[in-house]
């Protein structure tokens, strides 16, 4: 495969991956801020740290799809398994984002400071792979994803901190060993194996519309 189009394959899927996630993100956050609300009505500062991750996982779903429009085309149809998050809650609650019941959460302790966890751990592992992202070539040779990768290492602290902070103050563990180890495994799985299998196959359809348009425009 020639160079140029190895960057342009590269690209393109990874933007996907990253417009899957963000869609992902803020759309799973509305019903975290519902959690939050209902579990720490007293801790406005805490319910505004989330407020604000939800707004900027928006904001960075709108510059992956303005990427794409600038590109003429539309993102590859991924499903949940390109989704971090999704493999996270699917390890540690054992049933999908859409599944897990809101109002079980915020009754039980325990299972707030699981999802707090599996946020927290998300997010930190989102800023590595951001960094990774940053020191790359093929980043570096688009000015327009090389920007919107700095916007995103700029926002991703405040991504994961509000969850450190409020384990912290509550007295909570930062992380249970099971959860490091499913983050770890969940993260070489689609290093290793999910993203090379769809940058290979090149028979992956793309979206007709985009996901804020269509709320089943990704299969889940």
């Amino acid at each position: 495969m020639p160079m140029s189009a190895f960057r342009e394959r590269y690209l393109d899927v990874l933007a996907s991956v990253y417009i899957y996630n963000e869609h992902r993100g803020y759309t799973s956050l509305d019903r975290v801020l519902e959690a939050v609300r209902a579990r720490c009505p007293d801790d406005g500062a805490f319910i505004a740290e989330v407020t604000r991750h939800r707004a900027d996982e928006y904001k960075h779903y709108h510059m992956f799809r303005r990427w794409f429009e600038v590109q003429g085309r539309m993102p590859l149809r991924l499903d949940s398994g390109a989704g971090h998050i999704d493999r996270f809650i699917q390890w540690i609650f054992r049933c999908t984002i859409e599944d897990l019941d809101t109002e079980e959460v915020v009754s039980d302790p325990e299972a707030f400071e699981r999802l707090c966890r599996v946020i927290m751990l998300t997010e930190e592992r989102g800023l590595k792979q951001v960094e990774v992202l940053l020191r790359s070539r093929i980043i570096q040779a688009d000015p327009v994803m090389l920007r919107i990768f700095r916007i995103v290492h700029k926002d991703e602290p405040e991504h994961f901190l509000p969850y450190r902070r409020w384990l912290l103050r509550n007295g909570r563990a930062q992380a249970r060993w099971n959860e490091i180890a499913a983050d770890w495994c969940i993260h070489k799985v689609l290093m290793l194996v999910t993203l090379p299998s769809v940058f290979l196959d090149r028979a992956t359809p793309r979206l007709e519309r985009w996901p804020h348009e269509d709320a089943a425009a990704y299969l889940h």
